[in-house]
Formats: C-alpha cells, structure tokens, sequence
C-alpha cells in the first residue's frame, strides 16, 4: 500500500487542525501551506497519531496506517475504516494491513487504526474512541480526494462488535457496513438506524462463543422484518457460512459495500436515539434534538411527503428483556414497547430537495399539526449545521424549531 500524496496533506491537516473542536472543515488554502512541508514529511511514511483526551480514556493514543491502492476516480476514493479484532493489539494492526493489501477493492482508501489499549480499553465503541470517530469523518468529508458519499466501516471479531454498533451509531455518515465474525444484542446496536445504510454480516454457522452465531441469526430475522415494512430500504446480506467458526472468508465483504452509495439527505429515516458508552448523539440525518424525556429512548420516524408535509413520529422505547445470558448475565434477547412521546423539542433542517421552500411547508408530530409556513433562510442555520455534522452535503439554511 503507497503512501500517497494526498495522505501526507491529509496527516497534516489532522495533526494541526486537530486543536480545533468546533469547526473542522478544511479549504484549499490550507493544502497549499501544508504542501511547503511535504518534503520533510515523506521519511515519517504513512502513519499518524492522535492523542485521546485523558478524561476520555487516559494515556491513549491511537495510531492510523493511511494508504491507498490504484489511481483516483473521478469523484475520489472510496473510503473503508477497517477495525481489528481483540488479539494482541500490535499483531491484530499488522494483520488488517496485509488484509486491506489482499482485498480486491482498489481503486480504494484504508484507515486502519489500532486500538490503543488493552484490557478494558479494548473497545472501539467506548468514549475516547467516539471523540475520534466524530473527527476522523469530519476531516475525512473535507478532503476534495474522498468521495464523500462512499466512506464504509467494517471490522472482525471485535471489530466486527464494533462496527456493527458504530453502524447503527452514526448510520447518517455510511454508504455501507460490514460486521463479520460479531454479533450484538440489538440494543446495542438497533438496526432501525440503517434504514439508508446498506448492511453485510457474515459470521460462521458454528461460531458459538459469546452467542455469535445466535445474535447474528437475531440481526438477520429484525431485518427482514423491517425490509417486508419497508421494502425499498434496510438493504442487506446476513449470512451464517456452513461449517465455519470464528475464522470465515472476509473477502466477500469489502466487494460487497463498495457498489453502494450513501443518501446523505434521504426522504425517509428512522432513528432510535441510544447510548453508546454513555453518550448520545444530538443530531441525525437533517434533525437536532433540543429536549428528550430522559426516562426512555426516543425513535424519530422522519417522512418528507409529495405535498410538501413532514411528517415525524416520535415515540419513546422500552426494552423488555425476553433472555439473560446465565453466564455473564448479559441482557441478550428483548421486545420492544412504544409508546408516543409525550413532549420534546427538536430542530428540522430542510433544502430544497426535501420540500419545495417557495411554498408553504406543513410539519405534523405524531399526527397533529405543529407548523405550517414558509420557511425563511439564516446564516445562522448554515452555521449550525456545519458544526452539528460536520458534512458538506449537508449544510441547511433552511430550519424549523418545534416543541410539542
């Protein structure tokens, strides 16, 4: 795997744009300042390191291998962010840059990070791994080199753990995921959030340890069901390989994602609002969530409709636990109940794609009226919207604050 041209700009970039938590957009000017240093750079070859906050995770630093295969198309490279599963964490590193050099995948983008620590630092869903995940796509939607609508997550064993909950988690920043060898309850990682993300999850028939096999084959059954309500979305490949345990074929996965495309402004999602290490995102998709009843979850079924209504049924979620894992008593099997929320308050983004804003726009929570207008322009929403997601194919000027 080359070190490329762009790698060295886009370490730069990273490390001296690093300090800066609000904003972290990157223009032309800054590539062509950061270029007078390529020299110097090119002996460091194509490894980073970033510094995780200590109140976060202390003395972590997490390393990057950065690197590309084949010449770059027309509107960048695809992107995959592959995580390594839970062996020796310099082994485990070693092994998914001779994965990403076997794949055929290119022309192609690999981030492979390495995990930081061991021990019970060895998740890539906790908190100091989040404070890297929100900078790394944010940087990583700047850069002119990427096709921003083709960035994929992917994973083994406990990379396969992590990527299946980092799916669900940020399911608004992927084209694609690919969990293998894994398997997570579902309330670690509800599939109603990959509505839009194409989703593959490959673990062997017989891999029974940590009930692999058995929350895989749970992952496959809820998502059918929502593809049978929803027939256009949820789009998958779960599969148990016959005969296999923890060691399958992992090069069916990286071909598989790499033919879709992300909707980074879709007409229809679904997001249940969970916890993940404690921490819950305040933005999805084109919604800010201002207030939420603490008590419960909260799903948001977000609808933009033919004439000019959005539609938004919110409900909060319990979880009824159905099997507890007698061992580790882990909570592993569940149902759901909802019920409509009673109250909150929430921030919808709109452009013209979603509505037509010459005209006025009707937005209905759980069935009742709650606006009906115009929509005025502000810069101020342009600025929030850049700061909430970091995205630019997903800067609004366009707003409406609603409390039910």
């Amino acid at each position: 795997m080359k070190t490329k041209f762009l790698f060295i700009i886009f370490c730069l970039i990273v490390t001296l744009c690093w300090a800066d938590n609000k904003n972290l957009q990157t223009n032309t000017e800054d590539f062509a300042s950061f270029r007078k240093s390529l020299t110097d750079s090119l002996s460091k070859g194509n490894v980073i390191t970033w510094t995780i906050p200590d109140s976060l995770e202390p003395n972590a630093k997490m390393n990057f291998y950065l690197g590309c295969k084949g010449s770059m198309p027309e509107n960048g490279y695809p992107v995959f962010i592959y995580l390594h599963g839970s062996g020796p964490r310099d082994r485990e590193w070693s092994t998914g840059l001779k994965l990403a050099h076997h794949f055929q995948d290119g022309p192609s983008m690999y981030i492979i990070p390495q995990i930081p620590q061991e021990g019970e630092w060895y998740r890539w869903w906790q908190r100091g791994k989040q404070w890297v995940w929100k900078r790394l796509l944010r940087l990583v939607l700047n850069i002119p080199e990427v096709d921003k609508n083709r960035i994929y997550i992917f994973g083994i064993s406990e990379g396969g753990y992590g990527s299946q909950r980092l799916a669900s988690f940020y399911a608004d920043y992927w084209a694609a995921a690919g969990p293998m060898a894994g398997g997570e309850p579902l309330k670690n990682a509800p599939v109603e959030n990959l509505c839009n993300v194409a989703f593959s999850f490959l673990t062997g028939e017989q891999d029974l340890m940590f009930y692999r096999s058995l929350l895989t084959r749970t992952t496959s059954e809820k998502l059918d069901s929502m593809r049978r309500i929803y027939p256009d979305k949820y789009l998958h490949r779960v599969e148990l390989i016959p005969e296999r345990g923890h060691s399958i074929d992992y090069t069916p996965t990286t071909t598989w994602l790499r033919e879709f495309n992300r909707k980074p402004i879709p007409h229809h999602f679904i997001w249940e609002n969970f916890e993940m290490d404690g921490i819950k995102r305040n933005a999805f998709y084109n919604m800010q969530v201002l207030e939420e009843e603490p008590k419960y979850r909260t799903q948001y079924e977000f609808s933009a409709n033919q004439d000019n209504t959005i539609d938004i049924k919110i409900e909060n979620v319990e979880y009824i636990t159905t099997w507890k894992d007698p061992r580790w008593g882990i909570d592993m099997l569940f149902t759901k109940k909802h019920t409509p929320a009673i109250h909150g308050k929430i921030r919808v983004f709109l452009n013209d794609n979603l509505v037509d804003l010459t005209q006025k726009v009707r937005i209905r929570i759980n069935g009742k009226e709650m606006f009906h207008g115009k929509v005025k322009a502000s810069k101020k929403n342009r600025e929030l919207s850049e700061e909430l997601w970091g995205d630019p194919l997903r800067i609004f000027e366009y707003a409406v604050e609603i409390k039910w």
